[in-house]
């Protein structure tokens, strides 16, 4: 999630190219909507989806969490918020959905198919804003927009979930400004560290479980308002913002170096966030910050055709 605008600098060897919606494309034995309709007023913000065909998403309002078919597109709220923000998620092979609680300064861990909540933890007591959740390395790594660290829940035997959080100081490369730092998170290709995205700057970074970050050479590129990562091999996904784009990024696999092959938009974009993969296509909440909020305003995630 931003709260900047960046201008769009494309070179002239770079396509923007157009993504194709799913349009009720059949996949596994059923068909997938192109288009979820989210609750009027909710403001989406995260997404994940497991194996199932189903997507979940937190709300900005009150963190309450909503599931909802792919095929049918049909949803409803399975777990109520804290009061506080839902922001990223990332859901686990044994069905926890991890959610990110923004500026409540807070994480939960919920059960994705009850939406009980599994427990809760305190990540920050100052002003903060914990904006997303990967996992990796045998734990859940939260980032900090607001402050240079992240969060570390380290997973026991058979995922045992910690008593509380691990603190981890970010060093090296990074400088924190103005606006929104540390935000989308993934895993490397080799699965020794994490890369975070740095969305006032446009910078990548790779980074160790220790917090030691090495920025990513993009050869002069950079990726703005970059929000939500999704890491499919070795190709890096980054999803602009404001821009409405994502941004497909060939690494190697320590992370060290990248190439931008492509930016991907689609016309029902209206600043999407975060992604989650399911078959051959990405998902996408529209977070409409262009767009003034109320109780009645519209909000969708959109389907394209992976990159």
């Amino acid at each position: 999630m931003s709260r900047g605008t960046l201008a769009l600098v494309t070179t002239a060897a770079l396509a923007v190219v157009l993504g194709a919606a799913p349009a009720e494309a059949a996949h596994r034995g059923g068909s997938l909507q192109s288009t979820i309709q989210l609750p009027d007023g909710f403001q989406p913000e995260g997404i994940a989806i497991g194996k199932a065909p189903y997507a979940y998403f937190g709300s900005r309002v009150d963190g309450d969490i909503y599931r909802a078919s792919l095929r049918t597109g049909r949803g409803e709220v399975i777990s109520q918020g804290p009061g506080t923000q839902s922001l990223g998620l990332k859901i686990d092979n044994r069905g926890r959905l991890f959610v990110s609680g923004g500026s409540g300064g807070n994480a939960r861990v919920i059960n994705a198919a009850t939406g009980a909540v599994l427990k809760s933890y305190t990540l920050q007591t100052v002003p903060s804003f914990i904006n997303d959740v990967t996992l990796t390395g045998g734990a859940a790594w939260y980032t900090d927009s607001t402050n240079p660290v992240l969060f570390k829940l380290p997973l026991g035997r058979h995922g045992k979930l910690p008593a509380e959080a691990v603190r981890v100081p970010l060093t090296g490369d990074i400088t924190y400004q103005t606006g929104n730092n540390a935000n989308g998170i993934a895993p490397t290709p080799d699965r020794r560290g994490l890369i975070i995205v740095q969305s006032n700057t446009g910078k990548l970074f790779r980074t160790s479980y220790s917090g030691r970050t090495t920025e990513i050479d993009l050869g002069g590129e950079s990726v703005p308002n970059g929000d939500g990562l999704w890491l499919r091999g070795s190709t890096l996904y980054v999803v602009q913002n404001r821009l409405n784009v994502i941004t497909r990024i060939q690494l190697d696999k320590r992370a060290t170096k990248g190439t931008v092959v492509s930016r991907t938009t689609d016309p029902r974009f209206d600043v999407p966030t975060t992604i989650a993969e399911y078959g051959k296509y990405f998902y996408l909440p529209n977070a409409r910050f262009t767009t003034p909020a109320t109780p009645e305003t519209e909000y969708t995630a959109v389907g394209v055709k992976r990159p």
